[in-house]
């Protein structure tokens, strides 16, 4: 389930071309604070996924929110884990 969260989340990532220093800048809109900037497009997308992992298991060792997507839930395992 994890993996397919990342897999979705990461389909609705936005990449623009920074003109100024040449760099990519990646995000995903729905997850604030998931980001990347990178030299090439391969690599934004790279360093993106793995912003996303860390911040998907910073929240869940914290217990703190996250958002649903493509009907994704991972908050059930949160409460799951926060509860034991």
């Amino acid at each position: 389930m994890l993996a397919s969260y990342i897999d979705k989340a990461m389909e609705t990532a936005i990449y623009e071309l920074i003109e100024d220093d040449n760099t990519y800048w990646g995000e995903i809109p729905e997850l604030q604070g998931v980001w990347a900037n990178q030299p090439t497009l391969d690599s934004c997308r790279q360093d993106l996924r793995e912003a996303l992992s860390d911040w998907l298991a910073l929240r869940l060792s914290l217990g703190l929110s996250i958002p649903v997507i493509a009907d994704i839930n991972l908050n059930l395992y949160t409460q799951l884990l926060t509860t034991v």
